[in-house]
């Protein structure tokens, strides 16, 4: 179900829209957008649980809480619910087992989603300039993107600790645009959350957003994201 999402459409096999602007940059997203990462994000978290003598979550429950960083997900995987805070001290001694766990396990189970490296390739072949711009620390983002063989595509990556500041702020998006000396109004963001919108809208990106990605539950159309694609593949659909 790909449609324009600013004008809500919802019918079935309807095709998506066409951006407004030809974009001289793009950027895009990591976790939810190229790569399921939450199969090895379970594992982690239950290998911190079982050291804690915790509960296992499991990969269903964790899908439902990714999508702020690992310190949010460890909280959420603490106390069993994606709002309210765990002790502090527990918190403490859990975050590093976590980190510990993820660093070698970063690319176990991970993978692309259908038609992303596809989707890649046409756009640098067709002489976009790309890069990435994720929550992910890069001790994270580096290996999993090399791992994945998609590094390649991309002229540069903003880690989550890159800069002082994550996406939804509009720093990382605009230091990418600087990077490759291209305009705000001329860039594109593709993303799948609500994050990646309030980023792209901040920074004067247009924003083009998966519908399978990790949105907590919500229609990411809801967020008014200015396309939706159900695979990276329809990129060379919605370009002017």
């Amino acid at each position: 179900m790909s449609v324009p999402a600013g004008k809500g459409a919802r019918s079935m096999g309807a095709s998506p829209g066409m951006l407004s602007v030809k974009p001289e940059m793009i950027l895009v997203d990591l976790d939810g957008t190229m790569v399921d990462s939450v199969p090895d994000l379970a594992l982690c978290v239950d290998i911190m649980m079982r050291h804690l003598g915790l509960p296992e979550r499991g990969e269903a429950r964790v899908r439902e809480w990714i999508g702020n960083g690992v310190e949010r997900l460890v909280k959420r995987a603490l106390v069993g619910a994606y709002e309210g805070e765990p002790e502090e001290a527990l918190f403490k001694k859990a975050l590093p087992v976590f980190l510990e766990a993820y660093e070698k396990n970063v690319c176990v189970g991970s993978r692309p989603y259908p038609g992303v490296e596809a989707g890649l390739k046409f756009l640098s072949d067709a002489g976009y300039p790309l890069g990435c711009v994720t929550n992910k620390a890069a001790r994270f983002t580096e290996p999993l993107l090399d791992k994945l063989g998609l590094a390649k595509f991309f002229g540069i990556i903003v880690s989550g600790d890159t800069l002082p500041v994550k996406k939804p702020d509009p720093a990382p998006l605009l230091h990418a645009a600087e990077f490759f000396r291209v305009a705000p109004e001329k860039s594109l963001l593709i993303g799948d959350s609500i994050s990646d919108v309030k980023a792209a809208r901040a920074a004067g990106f247009e924003v083009v957003c998966v519908s399978y990605g990790y949105n907590h539950g919500m229609d990411i159309r809801e967020a008014g994201p200015d396309v939706v694609i159900d695979s990276m593949e329809q990129m060379r659909t919605v370009l002017p």
